[in-house]
């Protein structure tokens, strides 16, 4: 039997939190032109006008609280688990919408008797819950085994109406009681007969499941409930989704192409154009740790394995001042935190073989993990296609010990390895050669309400072979401090500092005697020492920024990021303040917008381990902003309008560029550039029994030199994506995505020199005049998944899923060079269709 009572803290005692609710934005185009000071001067100005309009608490919000999913309906009233309620000093369910209102479960919160126990046990859980209403993690504070292990993989099934702040659901962190109680032991035979006439027959034993009356007392238990307001205009994918989404393959990271402001390079392959900036100016993160690439041979899974993926965020712009040393979005990971039962997941499928398993030491203190994948699909081509070799690996590990309460070391290492190389006439060529590693030490402390500190030490090896024994590659040493402490107003205070050591060194085995150096460049050749250099970079920076409520319906987010850059020689300093706010319109209504300025390395065509172009030119920056309207609509959709503008300077982009100058000069080429544009978006969790998502970006996105301007080569007009899951009931569950975005703009007419790509712009036509160009035609694909998924005892489950990637084997037209000898003809290019069937499971 389980009884769980809930109990809210008195008004003095309330813990910190910061509004959470779910965003959709619309746009107002007045907002985009004014800088950042101009923004905060508006807030000031307008701050005593809301304060004195607003009413005594903050408006309610129309988001409904959590359903279950179809997987788990809501539960039933029974006398085993009675349902939870608010105790003395929490608000009833009619509450005004200012008050905290905690979780209540939607499904029976029963554990299993374990098999081979004896007496009765007691065990005292702490449960985080989702603001999904699931249940992130479960630890036993107290109980013996085998009643605390049991208890523990039970509380991983069970669902919550969430805990919520003014109406907006919040991740809580509860505590539950879990009572044992062993099963009477059968009547004797011939014990009813013995019985006096007319005496009641003995009621039926109850299974051996968590029996028993419920406390005439029971033990009210804490609710303490922590939330952070997400950041304006930031996307976040929870992992229960993103596993779903038709041909993401249940990779978190690949499901980034659904959301608004991607635009792809080429169907499939995962490099993206974000709001305008290109592939190389977009950061990869993964608990703060910078990542070169997420994704296998550009077509396969992310590098990470998806069982320790939590949380996928992207920042296409404006974002907050911790994120930097990027002109353009950020795509932050978050892992799994260390859950202490034994748990873990694997796949076998056509490509590849992975798995992941963590389980807890030294009486819950500890917690270890252990993951990794391996493609064997060497040995598939080496039939099919002898002359193709192809081979990739992955690895994650992580090692987690509570030294104090509240505080824990850890030790996270995680990698890849990716080859593609071709023989001919018995000659090798590599295509493509990268491996990186990362080795994090770090130590996370909690205190107070919200309040965390966090030290970490990095090592890493980026490394990228170019064949016949050249290599590019980088060591690099870095240490990261944090802080996040929450004042008693609920005013959210965050800052760091952090150092990293670059030691970059380009081998391309010349003869030179240094094998550093570079040989003299060719005419013809693109200028590599012009390029890349062996040398030791430096880059110290730190950040402050505050969550502050200027009314009750007025929240804004000032943030300034200093960083220091030193290479071979050169020196660099980035000022990047920020700017962003959230004003409550009204219920379910909320406008956002985002300002800030972004400061960057010069980066190479995509980003590639070991290849850092030089300092010598100095930084990239971009000007970022966006204004929106949030949305809370009926049936738990969330929908958002937002327009951008971006503006970028000095910066590095040969894709985009491409035509302003020859495709020699592309990759030193340093260009003007912007972005503008429209973003829509609706949304639906995909784990409900119907869910789906819906995104349409509108935008144009320009490049120029000197009095050149030309179209971006790889600006796609419009960009949408549209999905559907259904939860057929029996484990069944099937899902469509449809992808549509424009063609990509093509030169037509007479030829140009030098040599450029056939796009918008160039440095003159032979024929005469003005040259032409049309838009390629656009290109659709359909993404199809189908699942059939098997219970296995209380936590285990197997599935069989066939995820199909351009499932309408569409052929995508790119375009074509051109030169003096030869017209702009288009080429045409796959059809890139990837099917993925294969075994999942997990206990």
């Amino acid at each position: 039997m389980i009884s769980i009572t809930l109990q809210t803290r008195s008004a003095a005692h309330r813990p910190a939190l910061a509004l959470a609710e779910r965003p959709l934005r619309g746009a107002a185009m007045r907002f985009l032109r004014r800088s950042t000071a101009a923004a905060a001067l508006l807030a000031s100005a307008l701050a005593p006008c809301l304060a004195a309009a607003a009413p005594d608490t903050p408006l309610p919000h129309a988001k409904p609280p959590a359903e279950p999913s179809g997987d788990a309906p809501p539960a039933k009233p029974s006398g085993d688990a009675p349902p939870a309620k608010p105790s003395g000093d929490a608000p009833p369910p009619d509450a005004p919408p200012a008050a905290l209102v905690p979780p209540s479960p939607l499904t029976p919160l029963g554990a299993d008797y374990p098999a081979g126990a004896h007496g009765d046990a007691t065990v005292h859980l702490v449960l985080t819950v989702n603001a999904e209403g699931t249940v992130r993690s479960a630890v036993a504070e107290d109980g013996v085994e085998p009643f605390a292990s049991a208890a523990v993989a039970a509380a991983t099934s069970f669902r919550f109406a969430p805990a919520t702040r003014n109406g907006a659901p919040v991740a809580a962190r509860i505590r539950v009681e879990v009572r044992f109680t062993e099963a009477a032991s059968p009547a004797p035979p011939g014990a009813s007969a013995a019985a006096p006439p007319g005496a009641s027959a003995p009621a039926p034993e109850r299974p051996a499941t968590a029996a028993g009356p419920a406390p005439s007392a029971p033990r009210a238990i804490e609710v303490t409930v922590r939330g952070e307001q997400p950041a304006p205009g930031v996307s976040s994918l929870s992992r229960g989704e993103v596993r779903i989404v038709p041909g993401a393959f249940g990779d978190p990271f690949r499901a980034l192409e659904v959301l608004p402001g991607v635009t792809p390079i080429v169907s499939g392959l995962p490099f993206f154009y974000v709001r305008g900036s290109p592939p190389g100016n977009v950061g990869y993160f993964l608990d703060g740790i910078r990542v070169p690439y997420l994704y296998h041979l550009g077509l396969g899974p992310s590098v990470v394995h998806p069982g320790i993926v939590d949380r996928v965020d992207l920042y296409p712009g404006g974002y907050p001042a911790r994120h930097g040393r990027y002109a353009g979005g950020i795509v932050a990971g978050e892992t799994t935190p260390p859950l202490p039962y034994w748990h873990g997941e694997g796949m076998l499928r056509l490509v590849d073989v992975g798995g992941l398993v963590e389980g807890p030491f030294a009486g819950n203190r500890g917690v270890a993990l252990v993951g990794g994948r391996y493609s064997y699909t060497a040995l598939l081509l080496s039939l099919a296609a002898p002359e193709v070799a192809l081979d990739y690996w992955d690895y994650q590990a992580r090692l987690s010990y509570e030294v104090v309460p509240e505080g824990r070391v850890s030790l996270f290492a995680f990698g890849a390895h990716d080859f593609l190389g071709s023989e001919e006439d018995g000659e090798e060529t590599t295509l493509f050669d990268t491996t990186f590693h990362r080795l994090d030490l770090r130590y996370d402390q909690a205190y107070g309400q919200g309040s965390a500190l966090r030290g970490a030490l990095t090592l890493g090896h980026d490394e990228t072979g170019i064949g016949d024994g050249q290599k590019a590659l980088t060591r690099s040493l870095g240490a990261r401090l944090s802080l996040a402490h929450r004042l008693r107003d609920e005013t959210m205070i965050r800052a760091g500092i952090d150092a990293v050591v670059d030691d970059n060194e380009l081998d391309l085995a010349t003869g030179a005697d240094d094998p550093g150096d570079v040989a003299p460049d060719d005419d013809d050749d693109v200028p590599v020492d012009d390029l890349l250099l062996s040398r030791v970079d430096l880059t110290v920076g730190g950040y402050i920024e505050s969550d502050i409520a200027i009314t009750p319906r007025l929240r804004i987010t000032p943030g300034l990021r200093l960083d220091l850059y030193h290479s071979d020689g050169t020196v660099a300093l980035a000022v990047d303040p920020r700017l962003s706010a959230r004003l409550s319109l009204g219920r379910g209504v909320t406008f956002v917008q985002a300002h800030g300025i972004a400061s960057q390395l010069p980066s190479f065509v995509v980003p590639i381990p070991g290849f850092r172009p030089r300092l010598e030119d100095g930084l990239q920056r971009s000007f970022q902003s966006s204004a929106g309207v949030e949305l809370a609509l009926p049936a738990d959709i969330t929908a958002t309008v937002s327009v951008f503008h971006n503006a970028f300077f000095n910066m590095t982009d040969a894709l985009g560029s491409l035509g302003l100058e020859s495709v020699e000069d592309a990759f030193t080429l340093r260009a003007l550039g912007a972005a503008t544009g429209v973003e829509l978006s609706a949304h639906r969790r995909l784990t409900r029994r119907v869910g789906g998502f819906a995104s349409y970006t509108l935008s144009r996105s320009t490049r120029s030199i000197g009095r050149s301007r030309q179209v971006s080569s790889f600006d796609r007009t419009h960009v949408a994506n549209v999905a559907l899951t259904y939860d057929l009931g029996r484990g069944y569950r099937a899902g469509g995505r449809f992808v549509f975005y424009s063609g990509l703009p093509q030169r037509i007419g007479g030829a140009t020199l030098p040599p450029i790509s056939g796009v918008p712009g160039g440095s003159g036509s032979l024929a005469g005049g003005a040259p032409r160009w049309e838009r390629l035609p656009p290109f659709f694909r359909l993404d199809v998944r189908l699942e059939k998924r098997w219970s296995i005892g209380k936590a285990g489950w197997l599935a069989v899923v066939l995820d199909v990637l351009n499932t309408t084997l569409s052929k995508e037209t790119m375009p074509g060079m051109c030169d003096a000898f030869s017209s702009c003809e288009p080429t045409t290019f796959g059809p890139v269709t990837v099917p993925n069937f294969g075994l999942e499971g997990g206990f």
